[in-house]
C-alpha cells in the first residue's frame, strides 16, 4: 500500500553540514548537537526546525569513529545572506520533476520498454499525468520472477525470458537495492522519495549509502507496479519486444512474442542484457556506439573480518550495522574499483543466455549473511573489442559472452561457478578449496578452476596487482583465504544508443527514447530511475495527453 506522505509547510530551508556526532547518538542527540552549534552562531533554536538530512560514518580513524551528518534546518523566512554566512549552511534547492505538456498529438498510447528502474519511473510518471502507457518486459511478474530464480537457483534450469536479468523490476531486483550514485542531479531526490512511498525503510531518505535490500525491494516494485495500473497504464508481462515499424501517420506497430501493439512513442528502457535488442537496433541502422565496460570476479570475505578491519573496536555496535568499502587503484596498467560491495550477501547466478555463467551480488535489507561481497573490475576500453562482422558493436557482446561461455566451461558446464582461492589466484596454482571462507554461490555449488583460462590475461594481471593494493588499504583483504568467483561481465551495458540531447529522442529515430542503463545513460538504480524521469518529461514536454482512439490493450 502506498505510503501517505505529507510535507511540512515552511518557507525556507539550509542545510548544515558537517555536525559530527558519537556512534552513540541517535537521531534526537544528532539534532540537539546541531541546535547547539545554531545558537552559537547566534540562532534561536526555538524558532527553526530541525530534521536529520543525510548521515554517514566516519571510520577513516578507527579509534574515533563516529558518525558525520547533514541536519536540514527549517525557518518561517527567508535568511539574508550575511546570515547565512554566518550559520554555515547553504540553501536547499529541490528540483521535482514537473509536468510540462506539448500541443502535438500521441494519436497512440506511449510504448514503455523494459520495467528496470529506467522503465518504471518512466510509466509512473507518464501514469501520474494522464498518459497511460502500455508497459511491457520480456521477463514474469514479481511472483513468477521470484520462483524462476529461485529455481534456477536450486536446479540449475535457466528460463532465458525470466532470470536475474529479466523481469519486473529489471536486474536491480535480485541485488542488494542500493540507491548510491555518483551523479548529482537534482532527480535522485525524487527517486529515493518514491521509493520510500511505495514501502522502502525510513533510513533511505537520511544515509549517505541507502539501500532497500531484495527481499523489500520487490514489495515496492510490486505496489509502483499496482499504481501505473491503478492510474490507466497497462502491463504485460511475458512481452518480449521483437521489432517495430513506423506507420504513415507517425505512430508504431510493434511486434511482440505476444503480437502487435500500437503506441504513439516508445520509451526504450531494455536493460544492459537485451543483447537481441541491441542485434535488431543495429539492424535497423540505428547510430550505436560501442563504449568501455568493467569484467572481473566476485571476492568474498567473512563480514566480521571486514567489520574489524574498518571499524576497529566499534564493529559489531548496533548503531553501524556493516561495514561496506569502495576501492580502487589507476595506478597500474588498468583501472581496478569494487562494485555493487553487499555487506553480509550472497553471490548469485545472474545468467541470461544458455551456455553463459554470469554471476552478480546481493544482500536482503537485514544484511545477515556470513559474507561480504563485491565485484572487483578490471577496466575494459573499446580497443579491447575485436569487430564482429565489421561491428565493434557485436565485438563488444562477444567479448562479454566469450568470458561468460569460459567461465561456463571451468564450472562444468552445468552452471556451477568456477572459483579460486586468493592464495592460489596470486601465487599461480589452483586446486585449493575453499575452507575459511565458504563460497554462497547458489548454496556453495562450486569448482575450482583456473582463472587464465577464463580472462585475458590483462585481467588476472590487473586483478592480481588490484587485491595486493587493496590489501595496503584493509587489513585481510589480501587473505589467502578469500575466494573469487568468475565470472562477473554485466557491471554496464556495453554500447550506448546515440540520442539528441535536446529531445532525448535516438538519432535519426524521432519519438524513439533510448533510456536507462541498458541505452548507457545511467550505473545503477537512482541514475536509471532519474533518467527514466527526464526521458518521460521530454515525451509529454513534446506531446500532449489526448484521448486515444485505441489504447493498445488488445492484440
Amino acid at each position: 500500500m502506498e505510503r501517505n506522505v505529507t510535507e511540512r509547510k515552511i518557507g525556507c530551508r539550509y542545510l548544515l553540514a558537517g555536525v559530527n556526532a558519537p556512534v552513540d547518538a541517535g537521531t534526537e542527540e544528532i539534532l540537539a548537537i546541531a541546535k547547539r552549534q545554531m545558537k552559537r552562531k547566534g540562532f534561536d533554536p526555538r524558532t527553526l526546525h530541525f530534521r536529520l538530512y543525510k548521515q554517514s560514518v566516519d571510520a577513516r580513524d578507527r579509534a574515533k569513529v563516529c558518525f558525520v551528518c547533514t541536519v536540514l534546518i527549517e525557518s518561517e523566512r527567508e535568511w539574508s545572506a550575511g546570515e547565512i554566512e554566518r550559520a554555515g549552511v547553504r540553501r536547499l534547492t529541490e528540483e521535482k520533476p514537473q509536468a510540462e505538456r506539448g500541443t502535438e498529438r500521441l494519436g497512440a498510447p506511449p510504448l514503455v520498454v523494459g520495467m528496470g528502474p529506467a522503465g518504471l519511473f518512466a510509466a509512473l510518471f507518464l501514469a501520474q499525468n494522464g498518459y497511460r502507457p502500455i508497459l511491457i518486459d520480456r521477463g514474469g511478474d514479481l511472483t513468477e520472477r521470484v520462483a524462476s530464480v529461485n529455481r534456477f537457483f536450486q536446479t540449475a534450469r535457466l528460463d532465458p525470458e525470466c532470470n536475474v536479468q529479466f523481469g519486473a523490476g529489471g536486474a536491480g531486483t535480485f541485488s542488494d537495492g542500493k540507491l548510491v550514485t555518483r551523479i548529482h542531479d537534482p532527480y535522485c531526490r525524487t527517486v529515493l522519495e518514491t521509493f520510500h512511498r511505495f514501502g522502502a525503510p525510513d533510513e533511505i531518505l537520511t544515509l549517505a549509502k541507502p539501500h532497500i535490500g531484495t527481499d523489500v525491494l520487490v514489495g515496492v516494485i510490486d505496489r509502483m507496479l499496482s499504481e501505473i495500473a491503478r492510474l490507466g497504464g497497462a502491463i504485460r508481462y511475458r512481452c518480449r519486444m521483437e521489432s517495430f515499424d513506423a506507420l504513415p501517420d507517425h505512430t508504431f506497430r510493434v511486434t511482440t512474442s505476444q503480437g502487435q501493439i500500437h503506441c504513439g512513442a516508445i520509451i526504450l528502457a531494455p536493460g544492459h542484457s537485451a543483447r537481441d535488442t541491441y542485434r535488431m537496433l543495429l539492424e535497423k541502422q540505428f547510430a550505436l556506439e560501442p563504449k568501455p565496460i568493467s569484467i572481473g570476479v566476485r571476492a568474498e570475505h567473512l563480514q566480521e573480518k571486514i567489520d574489524r578491519a574498518l571499524y576497529g573496536n566499534f564493529a559489531g555496535h548496533p548503531n553501524l550495522g556493516h561495514a561496506e568499502y569502495a576501492l580502487s587503484d589507476t595506478r597500474g596498467a588498468r583501472g581496478v574499483y569494487t562494485f555493487c560491495m553487499c555487506p553480509g550477501g550472497e553471490v548469485v547466478a545472474a545468467a541470461s543466455e544458455e551456455g553463459g555463467l554470469v554471476v552478480n551480488g546481493m544482500s536482503n535489507h537485514a544484511r545477515s549473511g556470513r559474507n561480504a561481497n563485491a565485484a572487483v573490475a578490471v577496466s575494459v576500453g573499446v580497443e579491447d573489442y575485436e569487430p564482429q562482422n565489421g561491428s565493434k558493436i557485436l565485438g563488444a557482446i562477444s567479448f562479454q559472452r566469450s568470458i561468460e561461455r569460459a567461465a561456463f566451461r571451468a564450472g562444468g558446464s552445468n552452471y556451477d561457478a568456477p572459483v579460486m582461492t586468493l592464495g592460489d589466484f596470486l601465487k599461480g596454482r589452483r586446486g585449493t578449496e575453499p575452507t575459511e571462507v565458504m563460497p554462497t554461490y547458489r548454496g556453495g555449488k562450486v569448482r575450482t578452476a583456473d582463472f587464465t583460462e577464463i580472462f585475458p590475461g590483462f585481467v588476472t594481471d590487473s586483478l592480481r596487482y588490484a587485491f595486493r593494493s587493496f590489501g595496503r588499504k584493509i587489513e585481510g583483504y589480501d587473505a589467502e583465504e578469500t575466494v573469487l568467483t568468475a565470472a562477473e561481465t554485466r557491471t554496464s551495458a556495453p554500447l550506448r544508443i546515440l540520442r539528441v540531447p535536446e529531445t532525448l529522442c535516438a538519432v535519426g529515430n524521432d519519438r524513439i527514447y533510448p533510456c536507462g542503463e541498458g541505452a548507457g545513460y545511467a550505473g545503477g538504480i537512482t541514475s536509471a530511475g532519474v533518467d527514466g524521469l527526464r526521458c518521460a518529461q521530454a515525451l509529454m514536454k513534446r506531446f500532449g495527453e489526448d484521448g486515444y482512439e485505441d489504447d493498445g490493450k488488445s492484440g
